[in-house]
């Protein structure tokens, strides 16, 4: 059986909903650094739903790639201050944009992400979907179409 964009356009919204909440049921139990970190590796995964959302058929590692520097991008925004201000009038802000600047965090985002793509690989195969759900270069009839 083979997974389809669309069934993958389905399930993504689920996967960030179900990383979503699990870190707020972390949050609701923990103050300390679980917290933190797990808060952060998890928005990297729902960043990851999120761009499988987008590009359905892409291969697993430009997801985990785009992914992790979507992350880091923010992180490092955090450093002009924009966010922390935008996030002092807005919740949503805050969420998606984060306040201050943590270096740890670079390295917690791609231990939300790698796991996510290595499962991508297993299930997909590593190779990307075509529109009717069959991998790239398998044949119909026994002839490659270009």
């Amino acid at each position: 059986m083979s997974i389809t964009p669309r069934t993958v356009r389905l399930l993504m919204p689920v996967a960030a909903a179900l990383f979503l909440g699990v870190a707020l049921a972390i949050r609701a139990v923990d103050d300390g650094a679980l917290r933190q970190y797990s808060g952060t590796a998890l928005y990297a995964s729902m960043v990851w739903a999120g761009v499988l959302f987008l590009w359905p058929r892409m291969a697993p590692v430009p997801v985990g790639v785009i992914a992790m520097l979507f992350c880091w991008m923010v992180e490092c925004a955090q450093l002009t201050g924009v966010p922390a201000e935008l996030s002092a009038r807005s919740l949503v802000a805050r969420l998606a944009l984060g306040i201050q600047f943590d270096p740890v965090d670079l390295l917690w985002y791609p231990i939300g992400v790698i796991p996510l793509a290595a499962l991508h690989r297993l299930v997909a195969g590593g190779v990307p979907l075509t529109p009717r759900g069959q991998r790239e270069g398998s044949a119909q009839g026994g002839a490659r179409s270009d």
